[in-house]
């Protein structure tokens, strides 16, 4: 099945990342009839079987040096505790509505594939997986290990875990996976979601090359849930924990089914490139499940999609910025003048000019409200402070206030702070991350065809975003997105009763390609 690496989305969603739980009226009365009864008892037990096992998981590695600790259990910890905490696990699932467990084909041993590979990742639900495997240890996040129960749970699995916030972390956690996967048996088979986040299960977001880097065979295995409701899935927008536990103990029962396909043996091109090994596995599982499979991943908690090594926000930060005025109550021209202030501040050349924190906002955007500004500055930083830059840039290239080729000479002159007439690929990533609105992490493929001689001029640039095959969509599909943001700028236009705004203005006839 071929990669989808352009614009992807069904009818009801448009993206992988989003999910609702529809209910008509009468499913509604339903749910809160069942719900009133069946979320207390049910949870009530799931939480008794799982405190039943707190401590039976933490007496597993008690009493063990840390040497010893970095060495697979056996002896009495292995063959007595782990009967008992698969049988409290599944009971726990049983209650919560998981009566049956369907299974499709036959599950590898440890020696045929190290590693089972699910997909799609839906939800915490899923990790009833483990049950059928037999506890195959997991990858988990730090933050995890701190949870009540959870953190028990995971030292009881010996489970590999990382720090995403720590680099050395994540070398680390590398560095133990491939010593598992090539252990030849002495460590436990694992298990892992190469999708490294949750979906809606529309389609395959792209695997992550950490299961594939050992370059071990995989057995691919797929994870459906064959219900009337789709109750069981958490994303990243959309229904949120609670309302998934609500509505899956709500329903009399919950099917899942669990599908090992044939053991995934990679070629000696794929065992040298983990990144085209998950691909076609990826593609694989995508085929067998009659979904794309896609370029979308989730970088810092942003969705995008990549081309060319740069991340594409499918939920554009200048999109709703530029909603968030127009609830302010600005029209085209208010909007042009509110990029002209902060343009202007960024070109004084003042000690911290580019950065605003939200009550800068206020004035230089012309918001009504404190609100509307901490949002925009929350959609473009982590902190209490944003780069104007990016604000304008991105806002610029939405709504196509000026031509390409002069929003590009303004952000080369923005990042060039040297005035040397070139820029570095530190300097290339800060622009591009200016231009699309969201950090760009991997830009060494685009210098490398924009550069010359190790320098990359504004030319040189221009040439390549308007040319090159996978660089121009990038121009054509996101920095020119006329009929995206069209319907929100003809209200504008609308509100301000004004349909001649002036030249150079936001207009329809701007999203043109400039000759």
């Amino acid at each position: 099945m071929a990669r989808s690496d352009g614009v992807y989305a069904t009818c009801e969603y448009p993206h992988p990342f989003v999910h609702a739980v529809k209910l008509s009226r009468a499913q509604k009365i339903r749910g809160v009839l069942l719900g009133s009864v069946l979320f207390p008892l049910r949870m009530t037990l799931a939480a008794l079987f799982f405190l039943l096992g707190w401590p039976l998981a933490r007496l597993r590695l008690a009493g063990l040096s840390p040497e010893e600790r970095s060495r697979p259990v056996s002896g009495w910890r292995r063959w007595l505790l782990h009967p008992i905490i698969l049988v409290l696990s599944r009971a726990a699932f049983f209650s919560l509505g998981f009566y049956w467990v369907k299974i499709k084909g036959r599950r590898a041993d440890l020696k045929e594939a190290p590693v089972l590979v699910v997909a799609p990742h839906s939800g915490f639900m899923d990790i009833l997986v483990l049950c059928p495997a037999e506890l195959a240890t997991v990858v988990s996040r730090l933050e995890n290990t701190s949870l009540p129960v959870i953190g028990a749970l995971l030292e009881f699995n010996q489970a590999v875990i990382v720090s995403r916030k720590d680099p050395e972390s994540r070398k680390k956690a590398i560095t133990d996976i491939s010593e598992r996967l090539n252990s030849k048996g002495y460590w436990p088979q694992m298990l892992m979601f190469p999708e490294g986040t949750t979906t809606n299960g529309s389609a395959l977001i792209r695997f992550k090359p950490g299961a594939f880097l050992a370059g071990v065979p995989v057995q691919p295995v797929l994870l459906r849930y064959p219900n009337k409701l789709d109750t069981v899935r958490w994303t990243y927008q959309g229904t949120t924990w609670l309302e998934v536990l609500w509505h899956t103990t709500s329903q009399f029962y919950t099917n899942i089914t669990v599908e090992y396909l044939p053991v995934y043996n990679p070629s000696d091109e794929e065992k040298n490139n983990p990144t085209l090994y998950a691909d076609n596995v990826q593609k694989l599982m995508a085929d067998a499940l009659g979904v794309p499979a896609t370029d979308y991943v989730m970088e810092g908690r942003v969705p995008v999609s990549k081309l060319g090594g740069l991340s594409l926000p499918l939920d554009s930060p200048a999109k709703e910025t530029l909603s968030l005025l127009h609830m302010n109550g600005l029209g085209a021209s208010e909007v042009e003048t509110a990029l002209d202030r902060m343009i202007d501040r960024c070109r004084s050349g003042a000690e911290g000019s580019v950065r605003a924190n939200a009550e800068e906002l206020v004035p230089l955007l012309g918001l009504t409200n404190r609100e509307s500004a901490v949002k925009i500055c929350g959609l473009y930083s982590k902190d209490q402070s944003v780069d104007l830059r990016q604000i304008y840039l991105s806002v610029a290239a939405l709504s196509r206030s000026i031509s390409f080729q002069s929003l590009l000479h303004c952000a080369f002159n923005l990042f060039d702070e040297e005035g040397k007439g070139s820029l570095g690929a530190g300097e290339l990533s800060d622009l591009m991350g200016a231009l699309l609105g969201v950090p760009q992490h991997s830009v060494a493929e685009l210098y490398s065809q924009a550069s010359n001689d190790g320098r990359l001029t504004e030319d040189d640039l221009l040439r390549v975003l308007t040319t090159h095959p996978t660089y121009q969509r990038v121009l054509t599909e996101y920095l020119e997105p006329g009929k995206v943001v069209g319907h929100q700028l003809t209200n504008m236009q609308a509100m301000n009763g004004n349909n001649n705004l002036r030249e150079g203005g936001i207009s329809p006839q701007s999203y043109k390609k400039d000759d």
